[in-house]
């Protein structure tokens, strides 16, 4: 069975992926007032990211919860690249440098990154 994360797009996300495949795949959530692409992850897939984060859990819904921050913005830094949401294999391949900046978020989480 698959799970989901759940990536948040913001204004300026949403300016990323304007134009692409991926603007469909945007679903509103709390009566449009927030935003958010759903990425499908095998489930073997699932078990390497709950392996690589403690925190992780699956919740009711099926979806991927409590990774950390560095890990979502892989997960859309590789969705802006591919177009696609066929990113987990590329950001499964990043896990040493996610699992180094999320030390990093057990002692202070950072703000996000305004330009």
């Amino acid at each position: 069975m698959p799970h989901y994360i759940g990536v948040i797009i913001d204004e300026k996300r949403m300016e990323k992926i304007k134009g692409t495949p991926l603007e469909k795949e945007i679903k509103d959530m709390f009566g449009g007032a927030l935003k958010m692409i759903v990425v499908p992850v095998p489930e073997e897939k699932s078990k390497e990211i709950l392996k690589a984060f403690d925190k992780a859990r699956i919740d009711s819904r099926g979806y991927i919860e409590d990774v950390p921050v560095a890990f979502r913005r892989a997960v859309f830094e590789e969705m802006v690249k591919a177009k696609s949401l066929n990113v987990i294999d590329k950001v499964l391949q990043r896990l040493p440098e996610i699992q180094e900046a999320a030390k990093k978020e057990d002692e202070y989480i950072p703000p996000p990154e305004v330009e």
